[in-house]
Formats: C-alpha cells, sequence, structure tokens
C-alpha cells in the first residue's frame, strides 16, 4: 500500500549521539535516514512512496513514486530548520493524500521524530489540550486527526528509552495514535547506534511489508504466488457478531461464472496477483539456510509455464471469473482487469466475510454448475438468470455515473462537451446528451454555479466559430446557454432539448 515517510529535520535531530566506536559519532538525522534507508530497500516494486520533511512548516520533497533510488537520493540532501511543530503536517497530509489516491485507499504514515515534543504554543502537548476541547465541544479548534483516508500512523522515536524526555514523549505519542484509531509507536530497544535503529526499522518491515506468499490451486492446477497490496485482516465489530479473520495460505477456485452473472459486487479490498519467479524462492531458500537446485535457477523466469498466466488468458478471453475460496467462509473473484487498452492483470478482489456476501448470488456454497440439475430451475423458459434474488434493476454501483474527485475529472467533463459543440450540428446529439449529463451532475452535488459558467463557455464558443461554420451552430450554442440560465435548467428531470430550426441537419 502507499507509504508516506514523514522525517523530522528540526534542530533538536542535529543533536549527536556517540557510535559504536569512540571515534564513531552521528546526529539523529543521520540514524533516522539510515533506518529510512533499510526500510526502503524492504519495498516491493510496486510500493507507491512519498518523502516529506517537517519542521515548522512541511515540504513533500518527493510525489509517490515508485522509484525508490530517487527517495533515497532525497533522504540525503535535506536540511536543518525550526522547531518541532506537528500540527501543519498532520494537518496537509490528509489533503496530499486524498487528491492523490482519494479516502478510501489505505496508506501508511511513517513519522519519524527524535521524541522531542516542543515547548510553549504548538507544543505536542498544548496542541493535544486543545485539539480534546475540540472533542468536548468546541468548533474554533478543529483536529487534524482521524486522517481524512484509511492509514496507520506509525510514530518512530529516534531516542534513548531510559531519557528522561521520554517519560513525557511517549503518553503524548500515544494519545496521537489514539486519535487517529489505528498505529503503532516504536521506541529502540537499546541505547541509540546505527544497529539498533536498523533492527527497530527491520521490524517495521517485517510487520507492515512483509509480501503475501501463498499457493492458488484449481483441481490439480497450482501455482506460488504473491499479492499486492498484501491482504490485511479482516475485522468488524457489530451488534450482534463480532468477526476476525486473515487470508489463508491457500487460495482455491472453487468455480467459475460469466462476468455478466457477477456484474459489480461490493467488495472490500482488491489486490494484483503475481506468480511466484524461481529467483524469489531461491532467495527465500538462501535466507532460510537452503540451497535450490542450480539447472532451476538457470531456467528464465520468462521461459517458465505459469497457472497464473493460463488462468488470465483464460479469464479474458471467456469473460469470466473465478469464484475463489480464500479463508473459510470468506470468498472473493479472479478475474482479467486492464488498466489500459494494451496491458490488463490478474486481480483478486475480496467479498466480505460470509457466504451470502453477494446478495443475487445467494449462499456462495450452494453454487454448482446448472448442469448438476435434472431439470432447468425456472421451467423451461432458458433466457432466465439462475440466481433467484437477482433484481431486474440495475444496482448504482454497476451503472456508470459522473464521479468529480479530481479537478481532472470535471475538466474531462466540459472538454467533452466543447469538441462536440465545435462540430455542431454533426455533433447534436451527443452535444444535448453530454450537456445534459454534465448539468444533472452539478445539480446532484448542489454545484448550480457550473451551470452559469458552461453557459458563459458556450456563448465563448459562439462567439469563436469560424466564418465558414452552419448557422445552425450558432443557433444551438445560444439556445442551450440560455436554457442553462432558465429556471428549467434547475430541475434535474427536465431535459434541455435541441431548438427546432428550418436548416437541414445530416443527422437530424
Amino acid at each position: 500500500m502507499p507509504t508516506v515517510l514523514a522525517l523530522d529535520v528540526s534542530l533538536s535531530m542535529c543533536r549527536p549521539v556517540k557510535g559504536e566506536t569512540a571515534l564513531e559519532e552521528y546526529s539523529r538525522k543521520n540514524l533516522a535516514i539510515h533506518g529510512l534507508s533499510s526500510l526502503i530497500d524492504q519495498f516491493s516494486k510496486l510500493e507507491f512512496t512519498s518523502l516529506i520533511v517537517f519542521s515548522y512548516l512541511w515540504e513533500q520533497l518527493v510525489p509517490f513514486t515508485r522509484d525508490v533510488d530517487t527517495v533515497k537520493t532525497a533522504l540525503n540532501t535535506v536540511g536543518d530548520y525550526s522547531k518541532t511543530c506537528l500540527e501543519p503536517f498532520l494537518t496537509g497530509i490528509s489533503g496530499l493524500v486524498v487528491e492523490e489516491f482519494g479516502g478510501t485507499t489505505s496508506v501508511q504514515v511513517i513519522l519519524v521524530t527524535d521524541g522531542s515534543t516542543g515547548v510553549g504554543t504548538g507544543s505536542l502537548s498544548s496542541l493535544i489540550d486543545l485539539w480534546t476541547q475540540s472533542n468536548e465541544g468546541d468548533s474554533t479548534v478543529k483536529c487534524p486527526l482521524p486522517f481524512a483516508f484509511k492509514g496507520k500512523l506509525i510514530i518512530v522515536c529516534i531516542a534513548n528509552p531510559t531519557a528522561p524526555e521520554m517519560k513525557k514523549s511517549i503518553p503524548l505519542y500515544e494519545k496521537l495514535i489514539e486519535l487517529n484509531g489505528d498505529g503503532e509507536l516504536f521506541i529502540p530497544d537499546g541505547p541509540l547506534s546505527m544497529t539498533v535503529v536498523q533492527d527497530m526499522f527491520k521490524k517495521i518491515a517485517e510487520k507492515y511489508y512483509t509480501p503475501y506468499t501463498g499457493l492458488l490451486t484449481c483441481g490439480h492446477l497450482e501455482c506460488n504466488i504473491t499479492l499486492y497490496p498484501s491482504p490485511e485482516p479482516f475485522n468488524k465489530e457489530s451488534e450482534f457478531v463480532s468477526v476476525h479473520t486473515t487470508v489463508s495460505e491457500k487460495l482455491e477456485i472453487c468455480g467459475f461464472m460469466d462476468l455478466q452473472d457477477i456484474a459489480s459486487p461490493p467488495t472490500v479490498s482488491r489486490h494484483l496477483v503475481l506468480p511466484v519467479t524461481n529467483k524469489q524462492k531461491q532467495n527465500s531458500a538462501e535466507s532460510s539456510g537452503e540451497k535450490g537446485k542450480e539447472d532451476e535457477d538457470e531456467t528464465e523466469d520468462g521461459k517458465q509455464p505459469s497457472f497464473t498466466v493460463l488462468l488470465h488468458g483464460s479469464l479474458k478471453v471467456e469473460g469470466m471469473v473465478a469464484v475463489t475460496r480464500v479463508a473459510e467462509n470468506w470468498f472473493g473473484i479472479l478475474y482479467s482487469w486492464a488498466d489500459s487498452k494494451k496491458k490488463s492483470s490478474l486481480m483478486l478482489s475480496l467479498f466480505e466475510p460470509g457466504a451470502d456476501s453477494v446478495s443475487w448470488l445467494g449462499n456462495l456454497n450452494y453454487l454448482a454448475p446448472i448442469t448438476d440439475f435434472s431439470e432447468p430451475p425456472y421451467g423451461d423458459d432458458d433466457n432466465r438468470t439462475p440466481f433467484p434474488v437477482r433484481p431486474k434493476e440495475k444496482r448504482s454501483y454497476a451503472q456508470s455515473c459522473v464521479v468529480w474527485i479530481k479537478a481532472a475529472g470535471l475538466q474531462a467533463d466540459l472538454q467533452k462537451v466543447i469538441r462536440h459543440a465545435r462540430k455542431l450540428p454533426d455533433k447534436q446529439q451527443q452535444f444535448y446528451k453530454e450537456l445534459n449529463r454534465v448539468r444533472k451532475a452539478a445539480l446532484s452535488f448542489g454545484f448550480n454555479e457550473l451551470l452559469e459558467a458552461m453557459a458563459g463557455m458556450l456563448e465563448r464558443e459562439c462567439t469563436m466559430l469560424p466564418g465558414t461554420a452552419h448557422p445552425d451552430a450558432a443557433l444551438q450554442l445560444t439556445h442551450a446557454a440560455t436554457k442553462l440560465r432558465s429556471d428549467d435548467a434547475k430541475q434535474a428531470s427536465q431535459l434541455i432539448m435541441p431548438l427546432r430550426t428550418n436548416f437541414s441537419q445530416d443527422d437530424g
């Protein structure tokens, strides 16, 4: 999952620390950089990482990237600034992550500091007191925690655990984690040194960045796979039941279904499925003291047969999904997903635990081929779906809807209207279709100001029409702009219809 590395670059991080020998001396910032570098080495190549430095203000040195070398290079160029203040960083990080990934993506925030919480106004203790007041009803103070996204706050202290300042700092950092709702505090196991700090970051990597490896089976076929990002344990508390489960090491394909039957089911997470190569097996074997066969190691990874490649190609060509059991009473689907027109990948989407997680399929444990029935379950009507509770109307999440999470989405929809407007009257039907689609979306979001902006945009296009343009183009643009300013345009049930003219149209 994406990771934000936040490094404290206040002056207190420059305090010296004696090394393991009398001649060695490091600053706390050097130890932090060394620990972060060792942590980055454990990251997957698919990991998005961003580097942020903060003191009284904060700055994003490296935007989210998969190039870990860029992050490591930037770590070695950070400077020293003023005092420590966490409020600006905690406030700004939410907007940064939501703009990049939205509010549903899980993000790890690793905050590395020296345990100094500051003094006076702006110190961590005074800020927590203010945030506590805001929770008690004081609307003048707003707490930046919990984050506006799903994320863990991992605080790493580069300080001696027996230092007097830590007795004051530890409760404050634990309060920060409590305000966020999820996270953990890491403290060195002994006096500060390169080895101790590296071991601390190694624990973080083992706990939060260990890749998932398992066995995917389908009858007699099987393949060792890894999932990215690694699936997290599912924990859910309700009034009558408590669910705590994890994905098992064996994923079993139970059967196959048409893509149209599964439609767009509700899921809790999505993971990229990758086969484990011989090189990865060799590395794991060497780390455990075992030796692989040399002739197998010499085989090129690209020429090795893989069940996942066969499965991906079959699902893509046939337009099907593979229903997969990932744990006891927990299911998901394997399918081909394309992030572009030329590249597709094998993905695993996990449902909520339970056999009835997809309502129109019924109990997943009871699914069977229709050939197992002695007679059609619904008589001789072969056109009916074999799933009894699937509604005829489309679900809201199965329909294409307008989503304006980022400014680029709104800009793309407006540009589409403009493209059709410049091709009037040939694209008259498409122009009014897109115009009404954007207008309804603006009304549903309460964004009524967009109607006036679109009217002005169309009037501007009308004045910029070339002399060779069809006369009907100016009439339609003026008509659409006038309708957008009318009271009827604010009624979602009303449609803006084309203006009837005496001009002949090729598509009219």
